[in-house]
């Protein structure tokens, strides 16, 4: 049986390419054929020589490229040298420019890729920051962004769950009281742990809430104001302990706002431009 050459011409990773010509050739499974992905091919001298080789192999071309000039001269080379080159992008790219009446703005090779890093990115961020809710593991403590501290109804968990829609990955630790924080907390870098505070009345509140609403006593040790004086004290003398954690009071602030102000801080801390992800 004879092999037939597919080569595939891509500005980016050649993944869009690769899946829309394996959906295709999965119609012709009893031919032999050797795909060749030529990625991150962005000028004419990198185009040449591989339709030299396709015409040479009396291959076929399919190709995935945002550039308009790079577009036709793909096209007329291959057409010279005799090779089936079929655009894949540019009739897309085409039409869409007359359904909005304009050409694309600075057209981006490979900005896809870009996109899809961006929201594995997060993917992970959100993996790893469920895994590290509450306390409930420790390992990898190290590769956390952001590491929130706080007693039970500081909002650890839903700054944790938002922080990480953005990219970061978040680790909250429970301060329980009269109960020492872990030591692994301690080996990691201070500048990215955050201290979390609430005032009295608005911890009470919050907590007979939850209390009455899974049908629980409302008057249990949890809820009452002496216990959670103490729960209070108690994490004021542990950020005492530890001036490097900027604290943040929650009480009566927007979710968003808090998360705003800890990456700005933390960012700052760490040199890094965490703003920039929010």
């Amino acid at each position: 049986m004879n092999s037939h050459n597919l080569f595939i011409i891509s500005d980016g990773t050649g993944e869009t390419a690769s899946q829309m010509v394996r959906a295709g050739i999965i119609q012709y499974a009893h031919q032999d054929i050797h795909i060749v992905k030529c990625k991150n091919v962005r000028t004419d001298s990198q185009v040449d020589p591989i339709i030299a080789e396709a015409a040479e192999k009396k291959g076929l071309i399919v190709f995935t490229v945002v550039s308009r000039l790079l577009r036709h001269h793909i096209s007329n080379e291959a057409a010279k040298n005799g090779v089936v080159a079929i655009d894949l992008l540019g009739p897309l790219l085409i039409g869409l420019e007359g359904f909005f009446g304009q050409s694309a703005q600075d057209p981006q090779a490979g900005i896809l890729r870009s996109v899809d890093e961006k929201y594995f990115k997060r993917i992970d961020a959100i993996e790893y920051t469920v895994k590290h809710d509450d306390g409930k593991t420790l390992s990898e403590l190290n590769d956390a962004d952001i590491i929130l501290v706080g007693i039970s109804r500081t909002s650890k968990t839903p700054l944790s769950i938002f922080l990480s829609h953005k990219g970061f990955k978040v680790a909250n630790i429970p301060v329980v009281l009269n109960v020492p924080l872990p030591e692994e907390l301690f080996k990691v870098d201070q500048r990215k742990v955050v201290g979390l505070i609430i005032d009295v009345d608005t911890l009470l509140r919050i907590r007979r809430k939850r209390l009455e609403k899974f049908g629980q006593d409302p008057g249990s040790e949890y809820a009452s104001r002496e216990h959670i004086f103490k729960e209070i004290d108690f994490a004021n003398a542990l950020f005492k302990q530890n001036r490097r954690w900027p604290v943040f009071n929650i009480t009566d602030r927007a979710l968003e706002e808090t998360a705003a102000e800890i990456v700005r801080i933390v960012g700052s801390r760490l040199n890094l431009p965490y703003d920039a992800l929010l």
